[in-house]
């Protein structure tokens, strides 16, 4: 499915690049800097460690639509960097969760578009792809969109939702 759209798109599908990754597979986790998330980073983290597969995780971020395409955001200092910011979470996410030897090996991926897409396209060839849920239940995710659900149905490859402890209130 990605390599169609990364086709209709006119981009290559993505491969995975590291010795590690084409050896014992390699694991997607999405990372929005959430509770949620990062016990799901934590989770595929220890996974990783057991499989010897690559982890990767990923950030994905949009330009809010009230801002549109055509000109400078209104509120931000002229060259601020919206993709640079992501990063920037999703490293510190990076850092929070996990120690830093382990933190070290995480490659860690920003990509504009679509949370659930972006999973998605990562996902291709991808031995797992691992996500938080906050735990909105059914009827709300239905209404406000759920990244985890789309995720879970359309996936390439099996994913892992992690719910958080009763303590985060999940």
């Amino acid at each position: 499915m990605a390599d169609a759209m990364a086709d209709r798109l006119g981009e290559p599908a993505s491969a995975p690049t590291s010795e590690s990754a084409m050896e014992h597979g390699r694991i997607v986790v999405g990372v929005d800097g959430s509770e949620p998330s990062l016990h799901a980073l934590r989770w595929a983290d220890r996974q990783s460690g057991l499989t010897g597969a690559a982890l990767e995780a990923v950030t994905a971020w949009e330009m809010p639509a009230s801002f549109g395409w055509g000109g400078a955001v209104p509120g931000l200092p002229e060259g601020y960097d919206l993709g640079a910011n992501a990063a920037e979470a999703l490293a510190d996410a990076v850092a929070q969760a996990l120690p830093p030897d382990r933190a070290d090996k995480v490659n860690q991926v920003t990509v504009m578009g679509n949370p659930a897409q972006v999973l998605l396209d990562r996902g291709e060839g991808a031995e797992l792809i691992v996500v938080g849920v906050r735990g909105l239940g059914t009827f709300r995710a239905t209404l406000l969109g759920s990244v985890s659900h789309t995720v879970t149905v359309h996936a390439p490859c099996p994913v892992v939702v992690v719910r958080g402890t009763s303590e985060q209130g999940d």
